[in-house]
Parts: C-alpha cells; structure tokens; sequence
C-alpha cells in the first residue's frame, strides 16, 4: 500500500502579479496577472500530491463558484477534496512579486476551514501516514492526532495549544514574526520543532538540544516566493510519512522549498527535487 498523508488547512482564490508594492497613497500598476486556487492548505496538498503520495485534503470550500473550480484544480493534481461546504465567499488574496521574487499578499474574507461538526470521513485519518494541518478547529487536531505522524504550522499554534494534543512537528520561521515560536511557554511542547531560516537553511530543536539543516539549491532562477514555506512543509510531512528520519525529511523539504522559488504562483510547474519520486 502507498504512503497517505492528508492536509487540513483553507483555500485562497489568489490572483498573483508583478510590479512594485504600493506606498501608502500610491497607485501601483501591476503585470502578468492570473489567478489560481492557493492558500496555505491547497499549496501543500498539491505539493504532497506532486511527491507521490496519495493526498487527502480536508478542507472548506464555498458555493460561490470559485469553490467548485477550486476542487476541479487541485483534483486535476492528484488531490482528493473532501470539503465542507459554505454559503460564503471564498477568501481572495493578491500576491504581489518584486522584482528580487519576493512576495506581499494581502487577503480579503475570513478564512474558511473544516470543522468537526462537517460531515467528512475524519475517521479517514486514522489510516494516514502523516497529517498536516494548517485550519482552525482544535477539534480537527485531535482527529489528525491519530494518523503516525503529526505536523503543525506555527501559524496555527492557537488552535494547538486549544486542542492540548502534542504535536510530532512544528514547523515555525526564523525570519516570519507571525511564525515565531517561544517552545518553554507551550503548555504540551511537541517532539521536535523545525524553524526555517530562508537561505540559511534552519533549526531542528528536540528534547532541548538544537542542530542544524543546509539550505539547499535553488535548481534555477528565483522567481516568485509564494508557496516556498508551504511547499516546506509538504517535503516535510512527506518525508516523515515515508518513514525518514526528522533530519532527511527537513532536508527533503528544503529542496521542495527551494524547487517552488523557480516557479509562478502555488501550483506552479518546477523542477522536482531530488527524492520527489520515491513513493
């Protein structure tokens, strides 16, 4: 049997350009425009999709259309959607890319994620190599508990401390405020920590000792950052889901990081990185 590995997390509808970030009370004219179903959730269940796994993601999506083009996408990729539905609009964002590949995003509308209370087979998840969340019910935490392996944004590390479940991996940032993490002040600290630190590689803290992984490659010119760290994130869980250990499944990561750096947008085509094929 293949490796399985679900993702929890949301959908943006995203439309991605080029062109300067607007000061305030500026007008900025933009370029090379389109738009794509993304987010942190749909980024990383394509992602895992591409590596070979069989990808479940559970997710919120709305009746507003861009909630049915988005399952028709990612299902294009490989992606089971198993998703709640709302009467809602699904949450827009617009990506800006600099000049260097460096990306702003700016989002509209709350986020939509899967709750316990969704008819879903949350069940499903207890047959799962690896879970990676990235929603908001800490209800959805403890069902993906039951899976092998556990990993968990920092993004969302209300929701963990809410849910009192130890995670197996969180995954923070060293250069993203939002992503910081202070481990001593978490009630349940999960068994090991990854910080990211862009070029510089990152950290993999666990039981209080703290070593190192490489950056690795950029397999070609750098040309829009969106979706690095969530591709980060899906190398990881797989990786950890193929039954690697912690340090090759983080360097695993850094190659899916540094492979989405060559590609538009989220769902992208770029070079796989080395290992992707390994089921």
């Amino acid at each position: 049997m293949g490796v399985r590995v679900a993702v929890i997390g949301h959908v943006e509808w995203v439309t991605h350009c080029r062109g300067p970030v607007p000061q305030v009370g500026q007008i900025a004219h933009l370029a090379d425009a389109f738009d794509e179903p993304a987010g942190g959730g749909g980024v990383t269940a394509v992602e895992v999709a591409r590596l070979g796994p069989e990808c479940r993601f559970f997710t919120a999506l709305s009746t507003d259309g861009f909630g049915e083009v988005s399952a028709e996408v990612f299902a294009e990729r490989g992606v089971r959607v198993l998703a709640a539905v709302r009467d809602e609009p699904q949450p827009r964002a617009l990506a800006v890319v600099d000049p260097s590949g460096e990306r702003t995003i700016l989002v509209t509308g709350g986020r939509l994620a899967p709750t316990m209370d969704d008819p879903l087979p949350w069940r499903e998840l207890s047959r799962c190599d690896a879970v990676f969340f990235s929603g908001e019910d800490p209800r959805t935490i403890v069902a993906g508990r039951a899976a092998r392996h556990l990993v968990v944004a920092a993004r969302r590390l209300a929701s963990l401390v809410e849910s009192g479940v130890r995670a197996d991996v969180l995954v923070a940032s060293g250069t993203d405020e939002a992503e910081r993490v202070d481990v001593d002040a978490l009630p349940v600290k999960p068994r090991a920590v990854v910080i990211t630190e862009g070029s510089r590689g990152g950290r993999i803290l666990v039981g209080g000792e703290e070593r190192r992984f490489e950056p690795a490659p950029v397999p070609g010119p750098v040309v829009d950052a969106y979706g690095a760290g969530d591709s980060f994130a899906a190398g990881l869980t797989v990786g950890l889901a193929r039954g690697l250990p912690l340090d090759e499944a983080a360097a695993l990561a850094a190659r899916c990081g540094a492979a989405a750096l060559t590609g538009r947008g989220g769902l992208s085509q770029r070079p796989d990185p080395p290992g992707a094929a390994i089921r």
